[in-house]
């Protein structure tokens, strides 16, 4: 849905989407969704010891994340980096900017602000798994598929 005008809201109205996953988990409080706008934006909450996603980078957008508050750990291809309150993280598009954000916290929750800019097309590699995932007219794809599925150019021509 297209934002037509301001937004001012407050977290505690926004009904959050719950993901579990054995070790992603999150709370996402949606305020701006992707389809139909130029950025999207909410506020993630990852439950103690869990990451929101796992390790992966996009072709075509760039993401930004401002921790509210908790402490955890960013991985990305430079290693592993300690984050908390106050800290800016920005992820370029492509590999330099793969990632996964995890809560190391024993009982506190982590969270933040998720700010993405947004393209009608974005490739979302997934190194660990070797998946490939597609956002195509700004729609995240529920299909994945193994980088080593490929079929020749010409099959079932």
């Amino acid at each position: 849905m297209k934002i037509e005008k301001a937004i001012i809201t407050n977290q505690a109205l926004i009904k959050p989407k719950h993901e579990n996953h054995g070790q992603f988990e999150y709370y996402k409080h949606l305020i701006v969704p992707r389809e139909g706008n130029q950025c999207t934006v909410a506020i993630m909450e990852i439950p103690p010891l869990k990451a929101s996603y796992p390790y992966h980078y996009h072709i075509a957008i760039t993401e930004v994340f401002y921790i509210i508050s908790g402490e955890g750990v960013t991985i990305t291809p430079e290693g592993e980096r300690k984050v908390s309150t106050g800290d800016v993280i920005v992820f370029p598009p492509g590999t330099a900017g793969a990632h996964k954000i995890l809560n190391t916290s024993q009982s506190e929750t982590l969270r933040y602000i998720d700010f993405d800019t947004t393209m009608q097309a974005d490739v979302t590699f997934y190194p660990d798994s070797q998946k490939i995932g597609m956002i195509l007219n700004s729609k995240a794809s529920k299909d994945f598929f193994k980088e080593d599925s490929a079929v020749d150019y010409y099959e079932g021509e």
